[in-house]
């Protein structure tokens, strides 16, 4: 807990530590399973009729309370409000922020184009006799790669900042760290912006079936998991593996290694073409021509696929050619163990690190049913009693605590101009944007993220946005900050309907703040401030 002595006293070691101190107080009492409490909510009504609780709903829904946000609760009422996120129709952005999503190579240059253009300029370099000119040229083509992931990582911020549709930015989020792919492969920096844009968001909080397919056709996924290399006759598994152990079924989900062998036969062929879209058709042997498929960089191509019979999990596979693919992720979408292992992963995300095991079969029974209806198995979740019972309770990750601590010190009045800043004090903390290397995607519990280490360097993240937020709002480093250089966070309606909820710790070291950055700081730093 906060000691009790003067908070802007303390040097900035004892600071931190006494800061560190408080959010492992708060994390030893919020242990162990959620109870739930009260009778079930059936209807939304009353869930969230006071500005508190309104804070704590938009905190958990979307990606953190601001005053513009608990004042479109407030005059909507929980109920229309969650029906609007759950069923998101198209809802503009503020101008500035589009402005400059218009302006990303990735938003105004089709995915095709940008890697065969980019194809084109390795082969290029390579060619390139001079061995000054060959260096100066493959520098300048992994920044344009670097320049790529950069703005999908710039664009989803501002739109986890300022959508309306804020649960669908949060689970494209969850979806985009479910089905991970890593910047840091091959070209996979130059198509995560489409992977996210085209396969990830519009199904979101659509259907599990659909979200599926989109991944598996994605040249994004197929090249991280290598199936683009694999072959008939030079099988590679790791697609295969990870779709059902990551993707689908989940470890325990009743498959055998030899259904894993068995997906990997189904998957020959499928991959990707950097060929330009006037390149000749490529030689397929006649009695297989009609199967060849291509559409954009994604290839099914027929002299690479295994036409043998396959069985897969117990059941012979009917189709033929790239059909097979889709049988055997209709089969594998549709599996009760992928109802199960979903719905606890979404549990996991939006109430508990261990949620209630009654609360996961509920889910469960949803997503059966709505035949893999995301939006519907969230609706189970969100009219649950132990979602109610744990709100306040879900520990922060960085990306979340980075983007919650901007919206709530900034609200949307203003639109960030220099998300650099925050992609800096996100990769501080160990979740870089789509840099996770392994396809398990960053962990989302919280014993992950509550280390030593790790506090310290949010007391110094919390210090930054507090008393020198200004320089989000700067697109020219070298020009001066705005006067004054930190938000008015004391000032904020929703500060206001928070502060009655700190505890008596958190309130006596605001009471003690010096100045007004000092108070933002402490403000951010606190146990509250850490979860969600």
């Amino acid at each position: 807990m906060i000691d009790r002595m003067p908070f802007p006293k303390l040097h900035r070691s004892r600071a931190i530590a006494v800061t560190l101190a408080a959010v492992l107080a708060l994390t030893a009492c919020s242990t162990g399973l959620l109870r739930p409490e009260g009778p079930p909510l059936t209807a939304l009504g009353h869930a969230a009729d006071t500005p508190a609780a309104q804070l704590r709903w938009l905190d958990r829904v979307s990606w953190g309370a601001n005053a513009g946000s608990q004042a479109e609760l407030a005059r909507d009422g929980l109920p229309r409000w969650m029906g609007r996120q759950l069923r998101p129709a198209p809802r503009p952005l503020p101008a500035a922020a589009q402005a400059q999503i218009d302006a990303m190579a990735i938003s105004r240059t089709p995915l095709d184009q940008l890697v065969f253009a980019l194809d084109a300029r390795r082969k290029a370099a390579d060619a390139l006799p001079d061995e000054e000119a060959k260096k100066a040229a493959r520098t300048a083509y992994q920044q344009e790669l670097n320049t790529l992931a950069r703005e999908a990582q710039q664009r989803f911020l501002l739109r986890a900042l300022y959508s309306p549709n804020q649960l669908q930015e949060q689970m494209t989020w969850f979806w985009m760290n479910h089905f991970s792919v890593s910047i840091r492969k091959d070209l996979v920096r130059a198509m995560v912006g489409d992977y996210e844009e085209n396969a990830i968001r519009p199904h979101a909080l659509g259907k599990f079936r659909d979200l599926l397919g989109a991944t598996a056709r994605h040249p994004a996924m197929l090249r991280y998991l290598d199936n683009a290399q694999n072959a008939a006759n030079r099988i590679n598994e790791n697609y295969a593996r990870e779709l059902m152990e990551l993707h689908t079924l989940g470890v325990g989900g009743g498959y055998t290694q030899a259904d894993v062998q068995e997906l990997a036969r189904v998957l020959t062929g499928v991959g990707v073409s950097v060929q330009p879209p006037d390149a000749a058709p490529p030689a397929v042997r006649p009695a297989v021509r009609a199967d060849y498929v291509r559409q954009g960089l994604f290839e099914f191509h027929p002299n690479r696929h295994d036409y043998g019979p396959k069985t897969f999990l117990g059941q012979p596979i009917q189709a033929r050619g790239l059909a097979e693919t889709d049988e055997a992720l209709d089969r594998l979408a549709r599996a009760p163990a992928t109802a199960r292992f979903i719905s606890r992963k979404l549990a996991v995300y939006f109430v508990a690190d261990e949620p209630p095991p009654a609360l996961v079969e509920r889910m469960a029974a949803t997503f059966t049913r709505s035949d893999g209806d995301i939006a519907a198995t969230l609706q189970t979740l969100f009219e649950s009693r132990e979602f109610a019972a744990s709100l306040g309770r879900k520990f922060r990750d960085p990306v979340h605590y980075v983007v919650a601590g901007v919206r709530l010190a900034y609200d949307d009045e203003r639109v960030v101009l220099n998300t650099t800043p925050m992609i800096g004090w996100i990769n501080r903390m160990g979740e870089t944007l789509y840099a996770h290397e392994t396809p398990d995607g960053y962990p989302l519990n919280e014993a992950a993220w509550a280390s030593a280490g790790q506090m310290n360097t949010r007391f110094e993240i919390a210090r930054a946005i507090g008393t020198g937020g200004a320089v989000l709002f700067r697109t020219d480093d070298k020009a001066p900050l705005e006067k004054p250089p930190f938000p008015p966070l004391a000032e904020s309606r929703a500060v206001h309907a928070l502060q009655p909820g700190l505890s008596a710790d958190t309130q006596q070291a605001l009471a003690q703040a010096k100045n007004p950055p000092e108070w933002n700081t402490f403000l951010l730093a606190s146990p509250e401030l850490m979860r969600r």
